[in-house]
């Protein structure tokens, strides 16, 4: 029997990256000598692409383009290494590997940084693919990054779960018609998740085996 591919998030899925990522925005932020928001605001940026976020904070696109090379200076020195993986992802991912799911990472994370991160996972391995964000934004919206991978991986929508933690995911999969999971122990909650249309939810990775069963 051929079972579906999934389609997993990177951050807030996989591993909890607050720490890198946060750090990354203060450092750029701080390169730009702009005044560095609380550390809740600056959670908001994980999920969404870079200039998405730095867009409305820094308004000049100039501005945005010098802070998203900041951003990605102390990313690729540090920031890719500031994370922890979720409890249970490891153990999941293998598990839903050995019953036969094809596997890929879908993330708005800039896709040479997202291949860093999956080749040091001890799990990294069993994804067929890491689609992430062109360097120069031209693909970086989920809907997009999804399409994108159905077509690499020669899928329908119809063949394909999304899995991930913002309302991002949510969106991009409902944006194809596509089934999808929201997980509670990421970065978007129970509420941004069912306002999305979240069609399951999992409240621990060991969750997700049942759910795609």
């Amino acid at each position: 029997m051929t079972r579906d591919a999934l389609f997993f998030d990177l951050d807030g899925t996989l591993i909890d990256s607050a720490v890198g990522i946060t750090r990354c925005v203060a450092y750029a932020l701080e390169q730009m000598r702009h005044p560095i928001p609380p550390e809740a605001e600056l959670r908001r940026w994980i999920g969404p692409p870079l200039r998405t976020s730095f867009g409305p904070l820094l308004k000049d696109p100039q501005q945005v383009e010098q802070a998203v090379a900041h951003y990605r200076t102390r990313f690729e020195s540090h920031g890719w290494a500031e994370h922890d993986v979720y409890e249970g992802i490891g153990e999941t991912v293998e598990a839903l590997h050995a019953q036969g799911h094809r596997l890929a990472i879908v993330t708005a994370k800039n896709e040479p940084h997202a291949r860093k991160i999956i080749e040091h996972l001890p799990f990294g391995h069993r994804f067929e693919d890491v689609i992430g964000s062109t360097i120069d934004g031209s693909l970086s919206h989920k809907p997009e990054l999804i399409a994108e991978a159905m077509r690499r991986l020669s899928l329908s929508p119809a063949q394909c779960w999304m899995i991930g933690d913002r309302h991002m995911d949510i969106d991009g999969a409902r944006h194809h018609g596509m089934r999808n999971i929201g997980v509670l122990w990421g970065f978007g909650g129970e509420a941004e998740l069912r306002q999305a249309g979240a069609e399951r939810l999992a409240a621990a990775p060991v969750e997700l085996r049942a759910l795609l069963a």
